[in-house]
């Protein structure tokens, strides 16, 4: 089986959550992790696993991969991912084609306090994936950064990797 992680990170936080994820899923086989900005407008993978960070209560914009340049460009101890500023998962998600018999799953970072006050990106990826026809199997995930730019909260990259390897575990048996 092939899947596939595809992931928007701003800090690197969400890049480390995508790795572990990866690293969960190697019982699979075929495991690729790629950003949103190095990703195709098609998928060929039986499975797809889809994380971003919480902005402003859901998926970023714009506007808010451009304030979190800004903030990283006021303070030498935050560093920008590369493709930061590029197009995010939200405008990625306007190119993908409607699936049928793929699976799909989602993540995000976020502060650990109530999704009332905080909002989740993974449940505006889980949305899009659902109305795409990618199969949902799990309750989109999120992981903790301890501050807006992080870093994450101690133990988070072993419990996203026991995440990966909870979805491995769940699509076992549909693969035979």
């Amino acid at each position: 089986m092939k899947a596939l992680v595809v992931y928007e990170s701003m800090y690197g936080n969400t890049h480390e959550i995508a790795n572990a994820i990866a690293e969960g899923l190697g019982s699979l086989g075929e495991v690729v992790v790629t950003s949103v900005a190095d990703t195709a407008s098609t998928v060929e993978a039986e499975l797809l696993v889809v994380g971003g960070p919480t902005h402003v209560h859901g998926l970023s914009r714009s506007s808010s991969r451009k304030a979190a340049a800004e903030t990283a460009s006021k303070d030498d101890a935050i560093d920008i991912e590369p493709d930061a500023t590029g197009p995010g998962l939200r405008e990625w998600f306007k190119q993908l084609p409607k699936v049928a018999g793929v699976y799909g799953a989602a993540f995000d970072t976020r502060l650990d306090k109530s999704q009332v006050l905080t909002g989740s990106a993974a449940k505006g990826v889980a949305k899009r994936l659902r109305r795409l026809g990618y199969e949902s199997f799990i309750d989109p995930e999120s992981f903790f950064v301890e501050d807006g730019d992080g870093p994450l909260e101690a133990g988070e990259l072993e419990r996203a990797k026991q995440w990966g390897r909870e979805l491995a575990d769940r699509l076992q048996p549909a693969l035979h």
